[in-house]
Order: structure tokens, then C-alpha cells, then sequence
């Protein structure tokens, strides 16, 4: 595993946009010289433009400032957004566009799907919270529910070098010396704090499953429980299989998903596997008070990530995706508390019996749908089963 944890930072958890978008906003307003931006979608709603206005005001008392956003998850950028900053001074790309939108190839499915920036060298933000107005849920309750992570400290070394290092890439693959990075690196940003975490990048070269890993071993490990929190949840069988290992072993495992359906073939996919996790003894909770939106973990109440990454095979497998790992009890009580206080408030436990009570047509179709999903991810160039 490619996990490289670093003591001696501040780490402050940040619930959804409500607490996310002054933060990021006030820490743009503040930038002497670098601000460096990745999403997967920025949208053209209130929050998207408040966030689109602080890099211009940015841009234009001399920081540079650059964003890279998805051709996918941001399609209508090019068109509303990138204009205005661009003439604004910032620097603005987009990550594969996506031009043959209605032909399925196996390039498209690889997205740019982290959420990160880095200000001045000095402040990162790192989670699952895109550029986009909470209430801005089509076809789903609002508001969304997610986390991010406000990062001070030695951690800023990696995040700043996989953002450069992305940056180069798609430069290269455009055939441009267009926004080139002029500037030399920070140096080593001194300790703020006193929490150690490590920053996890899956992509398709070198990092194809730091991520999974991290879960994985975490899991082998745990003694007490385990709580993860995803909204697209389609383990593979090593994982699944670590689930279940972990309940032999008599570790508490609790899962909350999403409860509503954004995604049908995915939704349906993964109540394919409820009845087997369940008869397992893995607790299932679906949250339905609005969007969950997150992907999160807490295991034994001192390892804890936030992050991008679904356990998914679109995340684990296909997309660039960054999470962020902490080992430190106190972030991970606070970020326990919190998932707590969500299924308290919004999310309803599933049971096993109701589950082998369903009818064959739903069944049917919840299996068809998983298998679907298999055909989807073999047609993307990978045969592991997910």
C-alpha cells in the first residue's frame, strides 16, 4: 500500500456545503499567490458562481489561480462558467471533454472525479463536496449530504504534488505549453497540529488501488466496528469478503447508503447484495431524509478517511479519485458522531427477512441490473468481477 501517513497537522471536518463553501470562499478571499482547484462538477447555480467570483476577484489582484474540472461532470462549464474566468485571468481546463457523449467507450468512463484544493501552498481542502449549490438536487430532496476535510500541515506536500502532477498531464495530452507551471513548488509546510493522516490518489498508472487497499487493511484489522457511509455502494468479492471476515471475528459492521434513487441501474445493483450482507449480520441503514452524497469511513474510533472514492467499481476502478486517510481519535469520534447523528435523524434499517420476502420480479430485477453493471465495467477493460 502507498499510504505514507504524516503527523503534524490540523484537520477540521467540514459537514456538507453549509460549512464547506464559506470556508473555501474566505480561504480564496485571503490567497497572496496560488490557488489551485479540481472538481468533478462546477456548476453554474449560486454557490457555483459565488466560488467562480472569488477566483476571479482572485485572478485579478495578481494570484494565480487554475481549475480543472470533468468534460462529464461538468459539461455545460466550457460553455457558462470557463469564459468568465478565463477573461477574469484564470486559468480554466477541462478534463477529457466529453464530445461523443451518446457512444459508450471505455475512455469516458474514466473521469476526473476528486474534489481538492490547495491555497498558497498552505491550505488544502480534500472530500466528496463538488462545486455545486446543496440544493441544487435535481430529482432528489435536497439538501445534499456530504464531507470535507480542511487540511493545514505536512499533508499539504503530496495533495499540491498529485494537483501538479495532473496538471502536467493534461497539459501534455492537450499538446499546449499553454499554463504552464512556472512556479517552483512549496516547500515542506511546517507542522500545524498535532493529527497524522495520509493522502490516497487511485488512477490507472501507479495508483490503480491505494484506496481499496487502505480500506481493506483497515478492515483486517478492526477489532471493535466498522461504520462506512457511500452513496454509490458495489463492493468486489475481496471486499465483501473482508466484510464478512470482519463479522466473524465479532466486529460490529454498519453500513449507510443512499435511500433514495439518483441512479436506478446502480441503485438496483446494489440491492442486489442486500440479503447477503444482511444474513451476514452487516447492519444496512438507508438514509432518506435527502441526497446522501458522501464517502466516508470510521473504523475502531481512530482510523477514519474522507474522500471521493465510492466503493464502487467506477471509483475503485475507472475514475481518479483522492481520499483522504486520518488516524487520530478525536477526528474520528467527531466524524462518527456525526454519521450517528444522520442515521438517527434520516435513515431506516433494513432487515433480512424483508429482504427474502420479495417477490421474483424484484429480484429479477435488482440481478439483472448487477450483472449489467459487471458487463459495463468488462467492457471498460476489466475482468475483475466487481
Amino acid at each position: 500500500m502507498a499510504a505514507r501517513f504524516l503527523p503534524g497537522n490540523r484537520l477540521t471536518l467540514l459537514n456538507s456545503g453549509a460549512e464547506y463553501f464559506p470556508a473555501l470562499i474566505r480561504a480564496i478571499d485571503e490567497a497572496t499567490h496560488e490557488v489551485h482547484l479540481e472538481s468533478y462538477i462546477f456548476e453554474d447555480d449560486v454557490t457555483g458562481r459565488e466560488v467562480a467570483d472569488a477566483m476571479a476577484r482572485a485572478a485579478r489582484r495578481g494570484v494565480t489561480v487554475r481549475v480543472l474540472v470533468d468534460g462529464f461532470g461538468a459539461r455545460e462549464f466550457a460553455d457558462r462558467l470557463q469564459p468568465r474566468l478565463v477573461a477574469a485571468g484564470v486559468q480554466a481546463m477541462v478534463y477529457r471533454p466529453d464530445i461523443a457523449r451518446f457512444q459508450l467507450r471505455r475512455h469516458r468512463l474514466r473521469r476526473l472525479h476528486r474534489k481538492l484544493v490547495v491555497i498558497d501552498g498552505d491550505i488544502a481542502f480534500v472530500g466528496g463536496i463538488n462545486v455545486i449549490d446543496d440544493l441544487n438536487t435535481p430529482h432528489q430532496v435536497p439538501p445534499r449530504y456530504d464531507y470535507a476535510v480542511r487540511v493545514e500541515g505536512p499533508l499539504l506536500t503530496p495533495i499540491q504534488e498529485a494537483m501538479h502532477r495532473l496538471w502536467e498531464l493534461v497539459l501534455w495530452a492537450k499538446l499546449t505549453r499553454r499554463y504552464r507551471l512556472t512556479r517552483a513548488p512549496c516547500k515542506d509546510p511546517p507542522a500545524r497540529g498535532e493529527q497524522t493522516a495520509a493522502f490516497l490518489v487511485r488512477d490507472n498508472i501507479r495508483h490503480r488501488r491505494d484506496i481499496e487497499e487502505a480500506y481493506l487493511e483497515a478492515i483486517a484489522t478492526a477489532q471493535e466496528d466498522i461504520l462506512l457511509a457511500n452513496a454509490y455502494f458495489l463492493p468486489g468479492r475481496r471486499f465483501r469478503k473482508a466484510l464478512h471476515d470482519a463479522v466473524r471475528r465479532k466486529v460490529r459492521v454498519v453500513i449507510l447508503l443512499q435511500g433514495r434513487v439518483e441512479y436506478r441501474l446502480l441503485h438496483y445493483a446494489t440491492q442486489a447484495l442486500y440479503s447477503k450482507l444482511l444474513t451476514a449480520g452487516i447492519r444496512i441503514f438507508e438514509y432518506r431524509r435527502s441526497f446522501l452524497h458522501a464517502k466516508v469511513a470510521v473504523i475502531d474510533r481512530h482510523w477514519a478517511t474522507v474522500g471521493s472514492s465510492n466503493i464502487d467499481p467506477f471509483s475503485l476502478l475507472l475514475a481518479r479519485e483522492a481520499n483522504i486517510v486520518v488516524r487520530d481519535g478525536n477526528f474520528a469520534d467527531e466524524l462518527r458522531s456525526s454519521l450517528q447523528g444522520a442515521m438517527q435523524s434520516g435513515a431506516h434499517e433494513l432487515h433480512a427477512e424483508s429482504w427474502k420476502r420479495l417477490r421474483w420480479p424484484s429480484r429479477l430485477l435488482r440481478w439483472a441490473s448487477y450483472n449489467l453493471v459487471r458487463v459495463l465495467v468488462g467492457i471498460a477493460g476489466y475482468g475483475r468481477k466487481p
